[in-house]
């Protein structure tokens, strides 16, 4: 099969899907891997190391996706892109559908086989997909939150962890999950008070038996949320639904219950975001401020770290890349529960119960379109 690599285009993104590593293992299995120039040079691959690794290097984009089989990206093709994609063509990368009508409905009208890196989930509910980026964002939403607490970017002017004589910065992460678990680790090894709101009693009772001592766990509903946020110098919001849009946790009215200075990291930004004021922000432009309050809403936080983040993304994807071009997708959709799971749209039709329910569209249950 030939698997083609693109360099991103979205603002500020810098990953690149596979590591030359990832391309040799795609080579040795007996597949083509044609890499777009300078797709990788933003996370430190040069196109030597992709050569070396058995890899053709396409001059530009049109080359690249006229030729390749299987597309395989880190962030979702942007409008730029659309007139690219061909009817039977895999995309393999993150889309976020139920966050966006346009996009959904621009890979409806392309006839591509898309299949979402955030909806690939095991039986055990794990996204081994998302799992690596969400490690990330997570430990990357305290060291954000951490700097734009700083007065010179709006924030109340508060060191995360006190000093002697001092009380160390509150911190809640609302959300339990893989995000909130990794803010939680960073933002307690740095001494700040941490809350972790969670609806699951299930989970809550997991995590008292991981989490350091100066992490409280607190059952949420919205009267608790509210409290606690009303202190708060910093939140994190971690919330996930599978495949669907986040629920509006935050209101414009809740704000003004805040510290002024205080900082809302939305971690969720990518499913619609848990903040009523928050909207898709850039690493090149990253927070505004509401009601006195700094918003921080980069859709791809991950994209600041490159290296780290393109390594741990290809140590997830590569298994999966490789059963798309060992198999064929339909073959590797049949004997891949995990990776039907990962199926959205095919042919115009939404293969995502959620993501169906997000615009009021059509539902196809997947195994009834890879017969």
């Amino acid at each position: 099969m030939k698997i083609g690599i693109p360099k991103e285009i979205k603002t500020n993104e810098n990953r690149v899907a596979l590591v030359p590593s990832g391309a040799a293992a795609l080579v040795s299995a007996g597949h083509s891997v044609i890499v777009e120039a300078g797709a990788g040079q933003g996370s430190g691959f040069s196109d030597a190391l992709y050569q070396a690794a058995g890899a053709q290097i396409a001059k530009d984009a049109d080359a690249l996706w006229a030729s390749a089989e299987l597309i395989v990206k880190v962030k979702e093709p942007i409008e730029p892109e659309w007139k690219r994609i061909r009817p039977g063509q895999i995309i393999f990368t993150y889309f976020h559908f139920a966050a966006n009508e346009q996009l959904t409905r621009a890979h409806m009208a392309s006839g591509a086989v898309c299949i979402a890196y955030e909806t690939v989930e095991l039986p055990s509910r794990e996204l081994p997909l998302l799992t690596p980026m969400s490690e990330v964002a997570g430990r990357m939403a305290v060291q954000e939150g951490a700097k734009y607490l700083e007065k010179l970017y709006g924030g109340r002017g508060i060191l995360l962890a006190g000093v002697p004589g001092v009380p160390p910065a509150k911190v809640v992460i609302i959300g339990g999950g893989v995000v909130g678990v990794n803010a939680a680790k960073m933002a307690a090894g740095l001494g700040a008070h941490v809350i972790i709101l969670d609806s699951s009693l299930e989970r809550l009772r997991y995590l008292s038996d991981v989490m350091p001592a100066n992490v409280q766990l607190i059952f949420s509903d919205r009267h608790t949320l509210l409290k606690q946020i009303s202190n708060a110098d910093l939140v994190i919001c971690a919330v996930l639904v599978h495949g669907a849009v986040a629920p509006q946790l935050i209101h414009r009215a809740d704000l003004k219950t805040m510290h002024a200075g205080a900082v809302i990291v939305d971690v969720s930004i990518d499913q619609g975001g848990c903040v009523e004021t928050m909207h898709p922000t850039t690493h090149e432009n990253p927070t505004f401020i509401v009601d006195g309050i700094v918003h921080y809403g980069v859709a791809n936080m991950p994209g600041g770290v490159p290296l780290t983040s393109t390594l741990a993304l290809t140590n997830a994807t590569l298994p999966y890349v490789l059963k798309l071009a060992n198999k064929g997708y339909r073959q590797a959709l049949k004997e891949s529960p995990a990776l039907l799971n990962g199926l959205n749209i095919i042919g115009g039709n939404i293969t995502h119960r959620k993501v169906a329910e997000a615009f009021g569209l059509e539902y196809h249950p997947a195994e009834s379109m890879i017969d």
